[in-house]
């Protein structure tokens, strides 16, 4: 099933260290950075679970959210060619929804949007170790991409562990771990796991922290709201430069 023999492109991949801790708002962000910078951005997010049924077939949230960030005026299907409705891991949703996930199309597609952009910013699903079809997991696919990582992680108390072990998998999968992304901090309630984490995950995973994203009710993946407070978070970081 695997390799896709992909391009080697200028880029990110975007992944984190569990479902629902911000990786596509972080991505979306830089996106509309670097977008802003006047570079034609290719925000891909080539698979997709508890999708919404729309006037067009099943449509992520995810993905109107990287279209939006990037000013994009393709079919949501080039940002994101694999769509199931079940809200489950892929190889579950393979299952449920009896369609194999086509990783020629995401090859496929892939390669075009390499030819009409500047750079990609290509977002996971999940964690690293989620099952995406029999024998293929989510790290197997970042192999194919071989882009420098942007890992996303929560603030709150445990997600040292799983930055770490996230890390680890990374690393191991012989990929370059750009940096974290510390998504979430609410400063009113942090406790001292909460103020100490970007220092001991620089410490123990010897890989930079990129920013420190605060928690911000305006922004919104499902309404397509990007507030400034993110983007400030994140601006200060040279983006183009860590993609290679």
């Amino acid at each position: 099933m695997l390799p896709l023999n992909l391009p080697h492109k200028k880029g990110l991949f975007i992944t984190a260290t569990d479902t629902g801790v911000g990786k596509t708002m972080i991505a979306g962000a830089i996106a509309r950075l670097l977008t802003d910078e006047g570079l034609r951005v290719g925000a891909y997010k080539p698979i997709a679970t508890g999708c919404g049924r729309g006037a067009y077939g099943l449509v992520s949230a995810d993905a109107e959210f990287l279209a939006m960030c990037t000013n994009n005026v393709e079919p949501v299907t080039v940002i994101n060619p694999i769509t199931y409705e079940t809200p489950a891991a892929p190889i579950v949703c393979e299952t449920k929804e009896d369609r194999v996930v086509d990783f020629e199309a995401i090859a496929s597609i892939y390669q075009s949007l390499c030819q009409r952009t500047d750079m990609v910013l290509v977002e996971g699903i999940g964690g690293v170790r989620v099952p995406l079809s029999d024998g293929v997991d989510l790290l197997d696919l970042m192999g194919q991409f071989a882009l420098p990582v942007v890992v996303v992680a929560r603030p709150n108390l445990g997600t040292i562990n799983h930055t770490l072990l996230t890390v680890d998998a990374i690393r191991a999968a012989g990929l370059y771990v750009a940096g974290i992304v510390i998504n979430g901090f609410n400063a009113a309630t942090a406790g001292v796991a909460e103020e100490t984490v970007a220092a001991i995950l620089y410490q123990w995973a010897k890989a930079p922290i990129l920013a420190v994203v605060p928690c911000d009710p305006l922004s919104s993946v499902e309404h397509c709201n990007l507030g400034q407070v993110v983007l400030d978070a994140l601006i200060d970081c040279d983006w183009a430069n860590l993609a290679g």
